[in-house]
């Protein structure tokens, strides 16, 4: 089944140029906006191969391009996830990029320049890449600690491609689209979302994704009441504390009633 993504400025068009040339793609945006989506539509739509990384503050150099590892007695080397990508032409995907540690940066800087080559100490070696092969990394600025910001050294060597939210219309047709919810039930719950996200300045450290709205429509074509669908993704699944998910249910009953 290809997979449904509901474009909103020129962002395909920007990435099949980026890919052309095989230059990086950063992807900014908030959690749950449609980046990692979009990478998986990019790569049915380019026909290649997607290796997609989890980043997160364990994940090593090592772990990206490889290791020898002790296998039935003998020590063999395992190629990483972006070595792989390297040797089959793929596009590796790191989400959340700046989650990992420091090190995983700098192996990326002979890939995102001109050299687009990778170093395998261990091995002796040096991937240089094909040109299919593209790096994409995500992350959301608004979310990071200063700490965990992006240096401009390092943005610079990107494409730059910015999510946020669709507007109101839109973000109802694609929940309507991968949910399968009815329309006005998606506009309720766009609506709820425009709700939480306000609700940010008031210490809620992210309101409503799409995702969580899909989520919320998915549960109320299923059958579920629609303010315990609501319950379950919009209030519980944004926060512990307990005078926000107040401010919350207050939101359910004035939009839902």
């Amino acid at each position: 089944m290809s997979i449904y993504y509901r474009a909103l400025g020129n962002e395909v068009t920007l990435f099949e140029k980026a890919a052309e040339h095989g230059l990086p793609v950063l992807l900014k945006g908030p959690t749950g906006c449609g980046k990692s989506r979009f990478v998986r539509f990019m790569a049915e739509r380019l026909g290649r191969p997607l290796i997609t990384v989890a980043c997160q503050e364990d994940l090593s150099a090592a772990d990206l391009t490889g290791r020898y590892l002790l296998e039935g007695g003998s020590t063999v080397w395992r190629d990483g996830p972006l070595a792989r990508s390297m040797r089959t032409g793929a596009i590796c995907y790191l989400d959340e990029v700046v989650e990992a540690r420091a090190d995983v940066l700098t192996v990326l800087h002979p890939l995102t320049d001109d050299r687009r080559c990778l170093p395998l100490e261990r091995l002796g070696e040096e991937l240089q890449a094909p040109p299919e092969f593209m790096v994409v990394v995500s992350y959301n600025p608004g979310y990071q600690s200063v700490a965990r910001e992006l240096k401009p050294s390092t943005r610079q060597r990107f494409v730059c491609i910015e999510f946020g939210w669709p507007p109101a219309n839109i973000e109802a047709e694609i929940v309507v689209a991968e949910s399968g919810c009815d329309p006005q039930t998606a506009r309720l719950l766009v609506r709820l979302a425009e709700g939480t996200r306000k609700l940010r300045s008031h210490g809620l450290a992210e309101g409503a994704s799409t995702r969580s709205l899909v989520h919320a429509g998915s549960l109320a074509a299923s059958g579920l009441p629609l303010k315990e669908a609501c319950e379950a993704t919009l209030v519980g699944a944004l926060t512990d504390d307990e005078e926000l998910s107040a401010a919350l249910r207050e939101l359910l009953v004035s939009v839902l009633g």
